[in-house]
């Protein structure tokens, strides 16, 4: 008599080959494509609804968006005809269902702030160095960082 075998265990492969995953470049220009959608799709809704939720998937002709909240699950349904339109529109006609999930959104990430413009005094430096070097290469590229100071009157 063979000992019966655990049948989630038995079809346990272990990781994936990386050759056999999604490539890097085509899993971010999913991600960004994701992302343009769920901005055009969320532009639609009032303030307060895009606030709380966001576009998770779009796969074999379902759109799924996140709400942080059963509430914002029940107000971003409202708008389930004008998404699914909008989407059909983008997409070339092929979602056809809508789904909401409840889970907590994902952090978006802060817009990078403005770098701070190079001083005068900077600049100087920047000169002063530039001609310190042997390297007429890396001579010319301290030269170009100091020029785009914002007071260049020296």
């Amino acid at each position: 008599m063979s000992p019966r075998r655990n049948p989630l265990l038995a079809s346990a492969t272990g990781p994936k080959p990386a050759a056999d995953c999604i490539a890097l470049d085509a899993l971010a220009d999913r991600a960004r494509a994701l992302d343009a959608l769920d901005q055009r799709l969320r532009s639609l809704l009032p303030a307060a609804v895009a606030r709380e939720t966001r576009l998770a998937d779009v796969r074999d002709g379902r759109i799924v968006f996140l709400a942080s909240d059963p509430t914002w699950a029940s107000r971003i349904r409202l708008h389930q005809a004008t998404l699914l339109a909008e989407a059909r529109t983008a997409l070339g006609g092929t979602v056809e269902r809508f789904a909401v999930k409840v889970a907590p959104l994902p952090a978006v990430p802060p817009e990078p702030a403005k770098p701070k413009p190079l001083s005068a005094a900077t600049a100087r430096h920047l000169r002063a160095a530039a001609k310190a070097l042997p390297d007429p290469e890396l001579q010319a590229l301290y030269l170009q960082l100091a020029s785009i100071a914002t007071d260049d009157s020296d």
